[in-house]
């Protein structure tokens, strides 16, 4: 694959780095995404990666039969409250590029999900299965004191969203590329990119991390299966991805989880859904958009044009945009649209 022979060539392929650098295509499904900022007379065609350090809240939701939940979040900003549900192998970063342009009009909650990001994983005991995810969510809307709010999931966030949605626990759903619309030939492509990833990164050390993300085709590679416009990620952010990938302790369970058949069945009838997608998805092909309309027909479908698996770095203005116009106040139920194109 050509993608290996573009790793190789940076890297000893005896090596330890060597070794790592085939394995680390996939990154993740939702990436952190990191404000970008542009550094003056810096010699570095990237800019810096500004992140600002803050501390998260903690919030605990306690859901019968199961016991406690803790999750870490952020909040901000007034109005409609929206909560923002990240990918596998993330956290409540993914939606820095985002938040800023939704606080002014919306209350906006970020969170990691359990065993991603500063949450803890859940009990041992606990189901990682979809329902079960519904009622903590649930546990943890009660316990900070939002009432339905509007959910916006990307990836495996799209998918628990729309669950909520089906369960009637929200005010309207956003699901932006949202898992589990797949072939078992798509999944299977999507599970040996993300695996392989994962693989990679665990071998790798980090300073060769840092040298390897650095090199043009290693940056092209790395980028390319996740960004339509693989120019808005700077070196540090993969490396930052990547080692975020290496840090979500729920990786693998919630991986297997997703081999349940039939993730989402049904309809959502009587509640605004969006569905939106990147017309250069490469790991979750944008046909699988159809397949969602398709189980959902009154759902509305927004092609997001240019853009790849990760949206929120490649146009957060459009993602932004998508999400306020999801979440209007009073919105009601709308007809489907039409299918979107460049699939």
């Amino acid at each position: 694959m050509t993608w290996i022979s573009a790793l190789v060539s940076v890297a000893d392929r005896g090596s330890r780095v060597g070794q790592a650098a085939l394995g680390l295509r996939g990154l993740v499904l939702g990436a952190p995404l990191l404000r970008r900022q542009s550094a003056a007379g810096s010699g570095d065609g990237w800019g810096h990666v500004v992140v600002e350090p803050r501390e998260p809240w903690f919030v605990r939701g306690h859901a019968a039969d199961l016991g406690s939940v803790t999750v870490a979040y952020e909040r901000q900003g007034a109005g409609e409250p929206v909560v923002l549900l990240h990918g596998l192998g993330s956290h409540r970063l993914a939606w820095d590029t985002v938040v800023p342009l939704l606080s002014g009009q919306r209350e906006v909650l970020t969170m990691d999900l359990p065993g991603f990001g500063q949450s803890p994983d859940l009990d041992p005991g606990m189901p990682r299965d979809l329902d079960t995810a519904v009622l903590w969510l649930t546990s943890v809307f009660a316990a900070l004191g939002v009432e339905r709010p509007h959910v916006v999931g990307h990836s495996l966030g799209g998918l628990i969203a729309l669950r909520l949605g089906q369960a009637g626990l929200v005010r309207s759903v956003t699901a932006i590329a949202p898992a589990g619309f797949w072939t078992s030939a798509e999944r299977r492509y999507a599970y040996a990119v993300v695996n392989a990833a994962r693989q990679g990164v665990r071998l790798l050390p980090g300073p060769a991390l840092e040298v390897l993300v650095r090199t043009a085709p290693a940056h092209a590679v790395l980028t390319g299966t996740l960004y339509g416009q693989a120019d808005l990620c700077p070196p540090h952010a993969v490396a930052a991805a990547l080692r975020t990938l290496r840090s979500s302790v729920a990786f693998k369970a919630t991986l297997e989880a997703g081999r349940a058949p039939g993730l989402f069945t049904g309809d959502i009838p009587d509640m605004p859904v969006t569905i939106a997608w990147g017309t250069r998805d490469r790991l979750l092909p944008p046909r699988q958009a159809v397949r969602a309309r398709a189980m959902i027909p009154n759902a509305r479908l927004v092609p997001l044009p240019g853009c790849g698996h990760v949206p929120m770095l490649d146009a957060p203005d459009l993602v932004a945009q998508t999400i306020l116009h999801a979440t209007e106040p009073g919105k009601p139920s709308w007809p489907g649209s039409n299918p979107a194109e460049g699939r």
